[in-house]
Order: C-alpha cells, then sequence, then structure tokens
C-alpha cells in the first residue's frame, strides 16, 4: 500500500472581502459523512447551483487520508488529539498536521464535521465561555454560539479541554507506561481547540452514528447554514434554534486491558444512575458512575490506554 503524499482542499474566495471558513471532513479516517457532504457542497459549487460572493470557503473532503485509505480512525495516531506543528515530523499525522495547522491559522471560522461510534442523536460539541484562563482562553463565545444556533442539532456538549486534563493527570499518577502523546497536558487540543487558539472560533460537529444514512444530511445542511450565516453567499438562513439541552463532560475513563468490557452496548447519551455500573475490569472491579448523569462517546473497542467512556451530567449554562 502506497501512503497518501498530498493533502487536497478546494478554495472559492468571492471578489468581495469576508469570513473566511474552512470545513473539514474524515479529520477520522472512518468518519465519512462530512465527506459525503463536502462532496455534494464541490458539486453543486462547480455546476453553479449556488457560488461563494464574499469571503473564502475552504473544503477539505478528507483531512487524514491515511486513515480514510484504511477505513479505520487513524493511521499512526489520532489526528484530533495533541494537535500542532511539529519541527521534527515523525508519524504521518504529525506531516498532516503541518499543513492542517497553517491551513487554520488563515481561517477565521472552522466546522469540522465527524460520526460517532454507536447509536445516538446529533449533537455539536462547543469550547469555553470568554475567558483569560491558562487553560483554553477564548473571546469569540457570543460567535461561535450563534453559529451553533443555526447549525440544527439542539444538543450541545461542553468540558471538552477540562475533562482531557483529568485524563492526562490520571495517566500521570497511575504510571502505567501509557504513550507519550497520551501524557501531554496538550492531549486533549484538536482542531476546534487549535482555532481557538489561533484567534478564531469554531465547533465539532457529531452528525450521527457513523453508518446513520441521515448522518450526511446533518453534515450538509451545517455546511450550507454556515455558510449563509456568515454571508459567503446567497443562501436561505433557517430560524435560529432557541431550546437546547447543554451536557457538560466531566471525567474521561480509559481502557486499561483488552479484558475491560461495558456493561451493556452503551449509546451516547444513555441516561446513569449514581452508582449504577457502566464497565467491568478484567479483574472483574466495576466501574460505576459518579453521580446522575450520562455515558458519552462509548467505544467498546478502544484500544487500551485510550478513551474507553465519558461521563456528561447537565450543564447550567444558557444558550
Amino acid at each position: 500500500m502506497n501512503r497518501p503524499t498530498a493533502l487536497r482542499a478546494h478554495q472559492f474566495v468571492g471578489l468581495t472581502p469576508g469570513p473566511r471558513l474552512i470545513v473539514l471532513g474524515a479529520v477520522h479516517g472512518n468518519e465519512t459523512c462530512g465527506t459525503q457532504a463536502i462532496l455534494r457542497v464541490l458539486d453543486e459549487l462547480t455546476q453553479g447551483v449556488w457560488s461563494v460572493e464574499r469571503g473564502t470557503l475552504t473544503l477539505v473532503p478528507v483531512t487524514n487520508p491515511l486513515a480514510y485509505q484504511l477505513g479505520q480512525r487513524q493511521g499512526d495516531r489520532n489526528l484530533n488529539r495533541n494537535l500542532g506543528v511539529t519541527p521534527n515530523p515523525v508519524d504521518f499525522e504529525d506531516h498532516v498536521a503541518n499543513v492542517l495547522c497553517p491551513w487554520l491559522q488563515a481561517h477565521d471560522v472552522l466546522l469540522d464535521l465527524h460520526s460517532f461510534h454507536t447509536p445516538g442523536q446529533p449533537f455539536v460539541m462547543i469550547g469555553p465561555e470568554d475567558n483569560t484562563g491558562p487553560l483554553e482562553p477564548f473571546t469569540h463565545a457570543r460567535e461561535e454560539l450563534q453559529l451553533v444556533r443555526h447549525l440544527g442539532p439542539t444538543r450541545v456538549i461542553e468540558g471538552w479541554m477540562e475533562t482531557y486534563a483529568r485524563g492526562v493527570e490520571r495517566r500521570r499518577a497511575a504510571g502505567r507506561g501509557a504513550a507519550e502523546d497520551l501524557l501531554d497536558a496538550r492531549y486533549g487540543v484538536g482542531t476546534s481547540e487549535y482555532m481557538r487558539t489561533q484567534g478564531g472560533y469554531g465547533v465539532t460537529l457529531e452528525c450521527g452514528q457513523h453508518e446513520d444514512p441521515h448522518a450526511p444530511e446533518v453534515a450538509y445542511q451545517a455546511i450550507r447554514q454556515t455558510v449563509a450565516l456568515l454571508g459567503l453567499a446567497s443562501l436561505p438562513l433557517a430560524p435560529a434554534n432557541e431550546r437546547f439541552e447543554v451536557l457538560r463532560l466531566v471525567d474521561v475513563i480509559d481502557r486499561d486491558s483488552p479484558a475491560d468490557q461495558l456493561a451493556r452496548p452503551w449509546a451516547s447519551f444513555d441516561p446513569v444512575g449514581a452508582g449504577e455500573v457502566i464497565g467491568l475490569r478484567a479483574d472483574g472491579s466495576a466501574v460505576r458512575a459518579p453521580t446522575d448523569g450520562f455515558v458519552v462517546f462509548p467505544n467498546p473497542a478502544a484500544l487500551v490506554g485510550n478513551e474507553w467512556f465519558y461521563f456528561a451530567v447537565r450543564s447550567p449554562r444558557k444558550l
């Protein structure tokens, strides 16, 4: 198998200045709904169904071509973790990041299209409220939430970076010899988080389960609504959603052994009660819900040392 040697992007620049939007598909190679939606939009633009009139629209159908070629989540490593420019690239994703990060820096807004392992409804991952703290300083919460109101899904998740910081602390304390990147304080930085560090804003839209036939439509409508909201083209803008379910991630639990098993086939956002068994370790010990909450991103096939599932609670944040 020949490894890919290039990334492909399609850029449309209006003759009137305006916002610069980048849309990513297949950051994880087995999450193809974004790829399908981007190719559909690209075909419409090529056929002249509509056109970019203002600003810049950059479409990247396949952001991780090796993982996409393999039909799996990653090539050598997870591109959407510990994302940044690497002076001495080693693995395939390092080389991709060295191209992708400057692209992100050159834009104002990011829409990153994903899907997930188990059944569940689409949702949006958002950043923090405006702050000047050390973990994830941010100044565009208002603009980001305005984008979320027009994407379609009404379930919203926050708390990503704080949760990852907690996971890194636990790995370090356990001293189990986790891979070096899993012990890096920047491990939680993916495309949206990197975009925020560069002065822009963006969201990760989880469009549905990997094989959900409706997921590409969710992604497609989200692209069009983002383009319309930013005024890049004369597309109709649907009314903003007003009612949202906002959940906050509070913990990430790793899979320690290939014998670790989830207690049942969880779907994302299945509710659990305090003390309910979520998974069983290889030694038979139970992993229980610390409080009433929700199981998020359960992955029964998670690699050892990687994220097994997340735990979320209701958030008081209002959109």
